[in-house]
């Protein structure tokens, strides 16, 4: 599924880098799993589907990976909106550092259901739940969701959701089973659905990761 060139100018990537990973205890955007800093492999990730990468918000310097684009640090709905105060583009596609198991297919399906609908959010779900990220974002939400990070509501999901019902537009919500179910959906390495939004927060986090990789390699 590749995006056309027409298509691949009204969209931006974002990787949202600016937490303070004290969980970790070190940058996580820097932290190596499959022989490559997560940061590396968020951009491939949206590389691979066909749009440009942006860093928005770095704890670390990261400009030798993508351009940035500063957060002042207030978390990732500060993040979010000032990567869409820094493009024109008609849509923004949010993706953490820390999801390194995404396949691009999924952010490709999501931008273009996004483009189909027309909707302010566009968001995929797993064993029924909602998820958060990867997103992708109208740039007309931004002032209905910098009112709310200027508000103090800076709840990712809990924005996306007012800023959908300031603009009177729909917040979707695609179930990723179904697209893998119908084919409109695969992992590369065939990895099942409930472990693509594996997050690295923590040490155990990456044992995890690291371990799910050798069982990905031994297949």
């Amino acid at each position: 599924m590749n995006s056309s060139p027409e298509h691949a100018a009204d969209a931006a990537g974002f990787v949202l880098a600016g937490g303070q990973s004290s969980r970790m205890g070190s940058d996580k955007a820097l932290i190596e799993l499959k022989g490559r800093p997560l940061i590396v492999q968020a951009l491939n990730i949206l590389r691979s589907a066909g749009l440009t990468a942006t860093i928005a918000g770095a704890r670390s310097d990261l400009s030798k990976y993508a351009p940035l684009v500063d957060d002042a640090g207030l978390g990732p709905l500060s993040g979010i909106c000032a990567a869409l105060a820094s493009t024109s583009a008609e849509f923004a596609v949010f993706l953490p550092v820390d999801m390194p198991f995404l396949p691009p297919s999924l952010i490709q399906v999501l931008l273009q259901r996004a483009r189909l609908t027309q909707s302010a959010i566009t968001v995929p779900s797993v064993n029924g739940f909602a998820q958060t990220f990867p997103s992708v974002v109208r740039g007309a939400a931004l002032p209905a969701l910098q009112s709310e990070l200027d508000a103090g509501n800076d709840g990712c999901f809990s924005a996306f959701r007012a800023a959908a019902a300031h603009l009177d537009q729909s917040f979707t919500i695609l179930s990723v089973e179904n697209l893998v179910q119908t084919g409109h959906l695969e992992h590369p390495s065939s990895l099942p659905p409930a472990f693509w939004f594996q997050n690295v927060n923590t040490p155990v986090d990456l044992d995890r990761a690291r371990s799910l990789v050798v069982a990905q390699r031994a297949i």
